[in-house]
């Protein structure tokens, strides 16, 4: 092993317990400085226990951490930060309420004898910014910020930093396309000074174009370890889930020609956000609605439902108009909405998973106190039909893995026993096996009579589930898709305002 191939930082034989539970075992992994190592499993493999080892945020129950070939024992991610091993976190670490530059020298604030440099740190600021092509302004709060430039920032946080090593944990789960070249670019140059990256991602695609080795986890165990040359995408599925992924997509449910409606939006305006976007979703569809990131999907989706104000439009409900002002009127039409926040909107994470599950229609579970035993039962029925995976029951939702929150979400929503269920970025964050599992779950809805609306950033998604497809641009609904239409090519030139309606109106503004 040449110098240059020998490891800037190792473990060695990494084993963790919660309690009686082991997650880890005996988990060996070298990242080397000039190298992508990407880290694929499961949602609930081990990845994001491994990675807070590696960067100070858990210790290890046994086992040794080495960089330079010198032991290390962190005792919190500011010794780890210290010797140059930065993580950027999937799940965002920023205070909402500080500007962009005060969460980039959050703890590590610049100074100029006794007070703060806050010129210095503006000029920082902006350079790293301006490396990642982003117009967000060093003084905008974060909260004001979209999703994507708030990964954005957190990127910048961690650049700012002398890095050596570089942990990323599904970084592009809420960048535009745009965004992900940008970031891509970036670490290029940082493979060239040297730094070594190890890359979470759930998106196999990238794992193909940028890692040089490839770790693979299943359960807690090291299940392989690598070169990425020659090996192809299904081969990483099959490593990951154990079993071979065939027919990811299901064929779609038949759709009746003259298949009723069963819900309409009129001419519905969302200040600042949508403009005057109309569309219609039939009994048993898969409604796709894809655009880039800030089109404006959820926005109208969201006024749909009475979560955000509109200024205009009208909703109806087989026919009938309804006034829907808050998210129970659309419950009592029997209208289930999976947010595309688990964390943030769709769980409360400090809580138990049966309280959790129940909350949304929890009447259904009072007689007039709640019903324990009718509660644990609904619970057990949830883990098995949604396969949602615990090492325990007596845990709360903040323990489970991403893909089993966004299982217990999904049922969550499914208590009130809906009749259109809207699904906003079901896969964000997500391995490919759970993927399938929900992809499986939308064919099984729209066989059983039920409508579904779909928000997707993932291309091939809306591609392989979708009836039809509408595209949003600038908050304009630019066209409906359906048929041969619905293709790659055909979305993302409406997607993009090159065809559609409403995109001379879009130009002239």
């Amino acid at each position: 092993m040449s110098t240059q191939d020998q490891p800037l930082l190792s473990a060695r034989r990494i084993c963790r317990s919660f309690g009686p539970n082991q997650v880890l075992f005996d988990i060996d992994l070298d990242l080397v400085p000039g190298e992508v190592h990407a880290l694929l499993g499961e949602n609930g493999a081990g990845k994001s226990t491994l990675v807070k080892i590696l960067s100070g945020y858990l210790s290890a129950t046994s086992g040794d951490i080495h960089l330079d070939g010198e032991a290390r024992h962190y005792r919190g991610s500011g010794e780890a930060e210290a010797d140059g091993v930065v993580m950027i976190h999937q799940e965002l670490a920023l205070a909402e309420q500080l500007s962009a530059e005060e969460n980039i020298f959050l703890g590590r604030e610049l100074r100029r004898g006794l007070f703060l440099d806050r010129k210095a740190m503006r000029e920082r600021c902006r350079e790293a910014l301006a490396e990642l092509e982003t117009r967000v302004d060093p003084r905008a709060r974060v909260k004001d910020l979209s999703t994507s430039d708030q990964q954005m920032v957190e990127i910048a946080k961690a650049i700012t930093r002398d890095v050596r090593v570089l942990i990323m944990d599904e970084p592009t789960a809420t960048l535009t396309e745009h965004e992900v070249e940008v970031l891509f670019a970036l670490i290029a140059r940082l493979r060239e000074r040297g730094v070594a990256i190890l890359y979470i991602s759930h998106k196999l695609r990238e794992i193909e174009r940028i890692a040089d080795r490839v770790t693979v986890l299943r359960d807690g165990r090291l299940i392989d370890s690598g070169p990425m040359a020659g090996r192809s995408k299904e081969a990483l599925a099959r490593l990951m889930v154990g079993r071979e992924i065939t027919d990811m997509y299901p064929e779609r449910s038949a759709l009746a020609s003259d298949a009723e409606v069963v819900l309409e939006a009129r001419n519905m305006v969302v200040p600042g956000a949508v403009k005057q976007a109309s569309f219609t979703l039939r009994r048993g569809e898969v409604l796709g609605f894809g655009g880039v990131v800030g089109a404006g999907r959820t926005a109208l989706i969201e006024a749909l439902l009475g979560l955000r104000p509109r200024s205009a439009g009208e909703v109806l409900r087989n026919g009938q108009p309804v006034a829907l002002r808050h998210l129970r009127d659309a419950v009592r039409q029997r209208i289930a909405y999976l947010t595309e926040d688990r964390k943030g909107k769709g769980l409360v994470l400090n809580m138990g998973l049966r309280p959790n599950l129940t909350l949304l229609n929890l009447r259904a579970y009072c007689r007039p106190l709640i019903d324990r035993r009718r509660e644990e039962q609904a619970f057990h029925e949830a883990i098995e039909r949604f396969d949602i995976r615990l090492r325990t029951e007596a845990r709360t939702a903040a323990e489970l893995s991403g893909g089993n929150q966004q299982k217990l979400l999904l049922a969550k929503v499914m208590t009130i026993d809906p009749e259109i269920v809207i699904i906003n970025e079901p896969t964000r964050g997500i391995d490919v096996g759970t993927k399938h599992q929900i992809y499986h779950f939308v064919r099984e809805l729209t066989e059983a009579g039920c409508s579904v609306i779909l928000i997707s950033s993932e291309m091939s998604e809306l591609i392989g589930l979708s009836h039809r497809v509408a595209v949003m641009c600038a908050g304009v609904l630019t066209g409906v898709l359906e048929g041969e239409q619905i293709n790659e090519h055909e979305i993302m030139q409406y997607a993009s305002g090159i065809k559609g309606v409403g995109v001379d109106e879009q130009r002239r503004a």
